[in-house]
């Protein structure tokens, strides 16, 4: 007949052995016919362990037992308090929460380093970035302090100082990741979650129209700059982008002569290949002459199959000097950009981001399916194709709704 009590011993775990013969020595809790394994964070040999169960035991091994024993005991006096034993309840009352302990600066730490590992460099240095701002707002900042009020008061306090609401919603969101992990780890309280309805929204900064018209476009591809110049190398990448469903600077940056497939560029994006297990559908670019020319006048040489079309990068480069070198780059580009469209009279901040909604933009207004802008910008989800083209939907109702007095023409 099953038990209607737990039974709690102390085992060495034979199921696997540490090195040199030692087993961890295990908390086993019985209850009705089910066993339950807790670490005590000790080891020993079987040897050791039978002299311990004689209780002859001195020096170090009398420590072990007296610590064994001792979980032991409290682990008994856990259960004898319980009203109705269950394992999860047992576990519950047993395991001391860390939220006394762990501050948001641990969790950020950790979750910054899983970015590294997973070779997410750009957000973990954006996860890097929220996380100093939310100390300087509060130092020594633990869970039990985030509250709606804070966050409202938070975001009062960095607006304050300039910066952009934008910013603010990128920073709580990277936060709000972090309280998510805190949840599921046990640290902090589901009823505490301060974030969603009736509580805190977090803001979304506003959709600022990032395109350029076909006209303004047409002004930039036919200026005339000094050949092989800084200026016509920042033009002709900016180009290319455009012209190669607006990929990013660092999707540019790591193409590889491999990726060039007969008359397409077949590539994933990094950004795809780090945050995904399973492999999505590669993005396929239509290498139009354009395309080929800018390659021939600004790619290095095809040593191999692994050399990068661009010579932004080198084979070897750790990923930290891969960010770098690609940050340069984009602020290079951008700065000569926004002088030439100076020069050409388009009163826009025209940057690398200019020209991958310029590509979104100009096909939706062209009739193009937002499905196909999607798969084409490699978005994970036609929501945030939306929301690239959020900012130009009301110039297609303007546009559309002169239909309606046609008439008077």
């Amino acid at each position: 007949m099953k038990q209607a009590f737990p039974v709690i011993t102390i085992i060495p775990d034979k199921r696997r052995s540490k090195e040199n013969t030692l087993f961890p020595l295990k908390l086993r809790i019985t209850f009705k016919g089910e066993r339950k394994y807790y670490s005590t964070g000790f080891n020993a040999s079987l040897a050791d362990w039978e002299t311990m169960e004689t209780k002859n035991v001195r020096g170090s091994l009398k420590n072990i037992y007296h610590s064994i024993n001792d979980i032991k005991i409290r682990a008994q006096l856990c259960c004898n308090s319980l009203s109705s034993f269950s394992f999860q309840a047992f576990e519950t009352a047993f395991f001391p929460k860390s939220i006394p302990t762990t501050t948001v600066q641990i969790a950020f730490d950790q979750y910054i380093s899983k970015l590294k590992q997973n070779e997410q460099i750009g957000s973990s240095h954006s996860y890097r970035n929220a996380c100093i701002s939310l100390h300087k707002f509060k130092p020594n900042l633990k869970f039990k302090h985030i509250t709606v009020e804070f966050l409202k008061n938070y975001e009062h306090w960095f607006l304050q100082r300039g910066n952009s609401i934008t910013t603010v919603g990128i920073y709580l969101r990277s936060l709000r990741a972090i309280i998510n992990v805190a949840i599921e780890n046990g640290v902090m309280e589901h009823a505490d979650y301060p974030f969603g309805s009736r509580k805190y929204s977090i803001p979304m900064g506003r959709n600022i129209k990032k395109a350029l018209s076909l006209e303004e476009i047409g002004k930039i591809y036919n200026c005339e700059l000094d050949p092989y110049s800084v200026d016509e190398m920042s033009r002709d990448y900016w180009i290319f982008i455009y012209l190669c469903n607006g990929l990013n600077v660092k999707d540019m940056c790591l193409l590889k002569y491999k990726d060039i497939q007969g008359d397409f560029i077949v590539f994933q994006r990094a950004k795809t290949i780090a945050t995904r297990r399973i492999q999505s559908e590669p993005i396929k670019i239509a290498i139009k002459d354009d395309i080929r020319k800018i390659i021939s006048k600004w790619g290095q040489k095809p040593i191999h199959s692994e050399s990068y079309i661009f010579p932004c990068l080198k084979i070897g480069m750790s990923l930290e000097e891969q960010r770098l070198k690609i940050q340069l780059l984009i602020h290079l580009v951008n700065e000569h950009m926004k002088k030439i469209s100076h020069n050409l009279g388009i009163n826009k901040p025209v940057t690398t981001y200019y020209a991958r909604h310029s590509f979104a933009t100009i096909l939706k207004n062209s009739g193009v399916s937002t499905e196909f802008i999607s798969e084409a910008l490699g978005h994970s989800s036609l929501k945030t194709t939306k929301n690239y083209l959020a900012g130009f939907e009301n110039d297609a109702i303007q546009k559309n709704t002169d239909l309606l007095l046609q008439f008077k023409l």
